[in-house]
């Protein structure tokens, strides 16, 4: 099963020429995205690869490809308008890689969101992935997943990659993995995903790893306390960190006490989560959960 996509998904990619999203694109589709469409403006008629046709609109790949996720490979100044376009072209699921997007650009990008029917994952993340379906959205490196039962989510990309790579190594496949993003303001939360995954038959339990920097560990764990139903490890990275210095992603920053780890980590235990020590016990603890719920 998993969540957000499978085998139905047809993915457009914006910026399918730039460098980037065309590396990425052929990555996609190398693992067995159905890739169907690209958008760069004033590119439209060419063909990608001598295979995906380009659009110069979203509408126009929509309308002319069925699409029905785009993914966005659009440089900062113009990524917020790139995700726009989507929404008003009634793509429900849109995937946003771009880092750097200004955070009052965000702000107003959430507000016009909250009028559209459509789900924005990002921006600064990722991606996701549903090994299952063999379903690649994003910049995940694919041959590091395998097809199984434990769902994954995460602000950071590079730890999401290392939980998956410890868990394969011992033989854990994953249902699904979502990248959420570390900007202060994302499209998709953790609550929003753990949501999914408790609503998901082919996801058994949850690894669940967060950072320093605002409260969203804090508002996942309120969830998970008193509606989550499947069993969950969490790891929060960012113990060294010092106040007021932000540490790689925008929104990894301690503002406050309950920005910190340890207030982190302490909700997630009050919530019932199994708490992974480190980032190298990932697996062990999972592989831990996982036998004592049998």
């Amino acid at each position: 099963m998993g969540i957000l996509v499978d085998e139905n998904t047809r993915i457009l990619v914006q910026g399918i020429t730039g460098r980037e999203g065309s590396f990425h694109a052929r990555g996609c589709k190398a693992y067995g995205t159905n890739l169907v469409a690209g958008v760069t403006p004033g590119k439209g008629g060419q063909l990608f690869d001598e295979v995906v046709p380009v659009f110069d609109t979203v509408a126009q790949a929509v309308e002319q490809t069925g699409a029905n996720l785009s993914l966005i490979f659009v440089p900062p100044p113009f990524a917020p308008d790139a995700i726009v376009e989507s929404a008003d072209a009634g793509v429900p699921l849109i995937v946003c890689i771009t880092e750097g997007i200004p955070v009052l650009d965000m702000v107003k990008v959430d507000k016009y969101l909250q009028n559209k029917p459509s789900r924005l994952i990002g921006p600064n993340c990722p991606g996701l992935i549903n090994p299952g379906a063999k379903c690649k959205v994003g910049i995940m490196p694919g041959a590091i997943h395998q097809a199984g039962r434990v769902g994954v989510v995460s602000r950071s990309g590079t730890l999401t990659y290392e939980a998956v790579g410890q868990l394969s190594d011992l033989g854990i496949g994953q249902s699904s993995c979502v990248g959420i993003g570390g900007d202060p303001i994302t499209g998709t939360s953790f609550v929003d995903v753990l949501r999914m995954y408790n609503d998901d038959p082919g996801t058994d339990m949850v690894v669940f790893i967060g950072e320093i920097g605002g409260t969203k560990e804090q508002e996942a764990a309120a969830y998970i306390k008193t509606e989550f139903t499947k069993p969950i490890c969490a790891l929060v990275v960012g113990a060294s960190a010092p106040a007021g210095k932000r540490m790689g992603h925008a929104g990894a920053i301690i503002t406050g006490e309950s920005a910190r780890v340890e207030a982190k980590t302490a909700a997630l235990r009050d919530a019932g989560a199994f708490i992974i020590p480190t980032p190298a016990d990932i697996a062990s603890t999972a592989q831990m959960v996982i036998q004592q719920s049998k």
